[in-house]
Parts: structure tokens; sequence; C-alpha cells
């Protein structure tokens, strides 16, 4: 059996990784099977009954045509540097081109130890890599770049972390895993050939309209900025907290990747920290985008030898893109920030000095009354309708919202201005539209333990079916009156801590 794998990473960079080999599991089940990805990749009738599926992606009976292999690589994990990480419970099997043309890496997560799992058991549990496709599928339906699930098998055996688990192998899909820890590892033991050579891979497989520039490696990296940017601006945008954006966690491709600790707001507040390992904030949802712009500067610094023959004019190129990046980022979430409240920008470079007070206002009404971040921009659509009394209900201070609203009003009239149409017809269109950019439903916290308990406790995969089903129709109206789009309470909202599942 064959599926058509390719395999640049490892012919074009050898030294870059080294070969691995899954354990043989002794009971695969398959739990979960992603069949809109699978006919996506050209798998959709590749293996067709359910246990061919799970010996094939638990690692027991790999392809004729798979080369497993870890990859290599370092990362600053809570600014701390580790000169070598690497896949301690992954392998890369191979590469597919999709329907389009695109080429996706296909890899093993939990499939056994590999030369870098540092004394680990390289397993995985079924909870967190159920994690990972309840997080992905609903980040690809609100359209944020992101790893997908193609397939998660029970391996019929148990894993101890601090209880004993039931263990699963999680195959996952990405444009690539290129990290910047991974330009990291080489620069850290200053090998800037290396370095080089990666760089040149990344180029043509993320930008190829740069391959032979004399400029490439400057335009590469403003255009990881641009993803970047744009990444993380969306992950704001919907309340998402990543947990753990250490380097090794940031892919070039400008792609979500790793879901261990990650969580969803309830109450707004930029401060909220669910990760039990992120003692001191770090990576609280406001910080986020500072830690993009920390993380871009160390893919700077690896690559700074390389920028320009002249050392100082290298340093420069690397800063201006560093410094450019709050701004950028700043202006990027304003902007959709200005569209989830049914407004049009003014400018898609920067937003006018009134409408980021308008932002700021509303932000400042959510944290002042701890008001459901989803929820809010949601029944605001209902204003704009006309009925204010679902979004009024949400607040404390309905003075401080009433004066709020009516500016918002006040604005929404001059995007109007140009427009023919009673107010109440064009009140419903903003409301569709706003309906459209804010998700009635989020991987709520409560509810994803839900699902993953009663997938790993009890083997019973309907409450993960039912979320996983509205999270990939998330702005459907249908979920608007459902248990999915209720948050949890307050209580159970300060007691909620998330893990790395490693």
């Amino acid at each position: 059996m064959k599926f058509g794998f390719e395999h640049t990473y490892a012919q074009e960079l050898p030294g870059y990784h080294l070969p691995g080999r899954p354990d043989v599991v002794p009971a695969p089940h398959l739990l979960f099977w992603n069949a809109p990805l699978a006919q996506q990749l050209g798998l959709g009738s590749i293996v067709e009954r359910d246990a061919d599926l799970a010996e094939v992606f638990s690692g027991n009976k790999l392809p004729d045509d798979a080369l497993p292999i870890a990859q290599a690589y370092a990362g600053h994990q809570f600014g701390n540097f580790s000169r070598q990480l690497g896949d301690g419970r992954a392998l890369l099997l191979g590469e597919l081109r999709d329907q389009a043309g695109q080429r996706f890496d296909v890899s093993l997560k939990g499939s056994g130890p590999t030369d870098f799992s540092r004394g680990g058991d390289g397993k995985a549990a079924v909870g967190p890599m159920m994690r990972e496709v309840l997080i992905g599928e609903f980040l690809h339906a609100v359209g944020i770049p992101t790893t997908r699930a193609l397939a998660v098998v029970a391996t019929g055996e148990e894993v101890r972390r601090s209880v004993m688990l039931p263990g699963a192998v999680l195959t996952r899909v990405a444009s690539s895993h290129i990290r910047v820890g991974t330009f990291e590892f080489y620069a850290a033991r200053g090998d800037v050939t290396r370095v080089k050579l990666l760089a040149d891979y990344a180029i043509a497989r993320h930008d190829p309209e740069l391959v032979g520039r004399d400029d490439r490696y400057v335009e590469f990296l403003r255009a990881v900025a641009r993803r970047q940017t744009d990444l993380v601006a969306k992950w704001m945008n919907i309340g998402f907290i990543h947990g753990v954006m250490n380097t090794d966690n940031v892919a070039v491709s400008g792609e979500s990747i790793d879901f261990g600790p990650c969580a969803f707001l309830e109450a707004y507040d930029p401060a909220t920290v669910f990760s039990s390992i992120d003692h001191g904030g770090r990576y609280a949802y406001g910080n986020q985008p500072a830690i993009a712009q920390w993380n871009l500067a160390r893919l700077c610094e690896a690559m700074i030898p390389f920028l320009d023959p002249a050392p100082a004019k290298a340093l420069a190129l690397a800063t201006e893109i560093v410094e450019a990046f709050p701004e950028r980022i700043r202006a990027r979430m304003s902007e959709s920030r200005l569209s989830k409240l049914g407004l049009s920008s003014s400018s898609t470079i920067a937003v006018e000095s009134d409408d980021r007070i308008l932002l700021d206002g509303w932000l400042g009404l959510l944290q002042a009354d701890r008001v459901d971040f989803t929820l809010a921009w949601r029944r605001l659509a209902d204003a704009a309708e006309g009925n204010e009394a679902s979004l009024v209900s949400m607040f404390g201070d309905r003075g401080a919202l009433s004066t709020w609203l009516g500016r918002w009003r006040e604005r929404c009239a001059q995007d109007d201005a140009g427009f023919a149409g009673a107010p109440q017809e064009l009140g419903r269109i903003r409301a569709l539209r706003m309906r459209a950019v804010n998700p009635s439903v989020v991987p709520r916290n409560h509810l994803v333990e839900e699902a993953l308990g009663a997938a790993s406790d009890k083997d019973d995969l309907r409450p993960f079916e039912a979320l996983l089903e509205a999270l990939r129709s998330p702005f459907d109206s249908a979920w608007e009156d459902s248990r999915y789009a209720i948050g949890a309470s307050a209580e159970a909202t300060a007691r909620y801590r998330t893990f790395c599942g490693t």
C-alpha cells in the first residue's frame, strides 16, 4: 500500500532529522477519522475499513512509501533556551500534495520514543489527542490557519502521567513542521550554513516567489512576520489563549500548532491564564502579541549572519522587522475588531483614533463587568437589529453601556450614509455581517473537558461528536440558544486549569 508520499524535507535536508519507527501497539481502535481532510489529501478511499485505518494510523502497518523521521529543533521555553528538543514523540511519515497542489506534512504524534525523547515514553493519551481534533477543527472553521487532525487511534495500552490514562496516536497534517526552534537548533551551534539551507528550503516551500532573489532572506522574515501578525490577531479576536508560545511551538508557515494548555476566554480579562505551568502569566491572553514579537526576534537573530554582508546593515534590517511588529498587529487587530463591531475600517494599515477609542471603550466595558467575550459580540449583533435587551442583561453598569451604544450607533450611521434603505433594514444587514464574523460557539473549556473525559474515561464518543458538530459550524444561529453557546460559571472558570499532556 502506498499513499504517494514525497520526502523533500528528508532528502533535501540531511542531518536535520534522525530515522525513527513507531511502536507496535496491542489493540488499535479508530476514534476519529477526518473524512473531508482525507478527501482533500487524496486518501478518501485508499483505506476503507476502520480496522485497517486503525492499523495504519496507529503506526502498526505503515504505507510502503512512508519514511519516518524525527525532526531536530531547539527552543526557548518560557524564555529559557534548550539547545536540543526535537520530536520526542512524533514522526514525520512524509508529504502529500492535496487537490490544489499544496504540500502537507503527515506525521504521527504519540507513536513512541525517538532519539530526541530525553527519557520520555514518547506516548500520548486519548484526551490530549482528541483535544487536538476539537481545537484544530474549530480554528479551521473560523478561518484561522491551523494544523489539523486526520485521525486519532486508541492504542489499547495505558500511559503513565499523574495517573494511568488510555493511550492514543494522533495523525497531524501541517503545511510544514518548520519551527522557529528549528532555526535556533543550528544557530546555537554556530552552523550558519545549515541555517541558510533551512531558510532556502522554507522559502521554496512557503514563499516560492522569493526563490533566487537577492533579498529573499529579509523578505522571508517579513513574510513570517505577516503570517504571525495575522495568526495572533485572529487568535485575539476569538479569545483563544495558546498557553505555551515557546519558539518550538511557532511554525514559520503561520499555522497554529500544539494545543496542550490552550483554552478560550470566558469573562474578558487580558490577564487570563489557564495553563498550569504558566505561573508568571508569560503567555496570558493579553501578552500574546508581545510574545509573538519576542519569538520573531529569535528567528531574526538566527538569520542575521546572512541577511546582508555588512553586519551593521543586517542588524538594522532585522531590527526594523521586529520593531514594526507591534503597530502592525495592533492595526490588524483593530481592523478585524471593527468588522466584529459591524463597522468598516477607514484604512487597511491604521485605524482612526476615534475608532480605537470606540474599540477600547467596548473592551473596557467587557472587562469592568467581566462579560462573556464570545456572547458579548454576538449579542451586539442583536442590538444592531434593535434588540438591546439580550446585550444589556449582561452588564452591571448599564449607564456606561448606554453611553457607549450611543457612540457606536453614531459610527454605524456614518457607515450607512452612502447606502439607501430604511434604518431597520440597514441594521438587519449589519447584524448579518456581524454574525458572519462573530461565532455563536467556541470550544468552551468545560464542554471540551466533558467531551474528553467521556471519551477517555468511559469510551463514550457521543459528547465529543456532538461538540465537534457544533464547532465545525460555529457561526450557525442554530446553536444560539444551545448549551454549546453558554459559558461556565465564574467559579468553574476560576478553578479551570489546562495541562500540556506530555
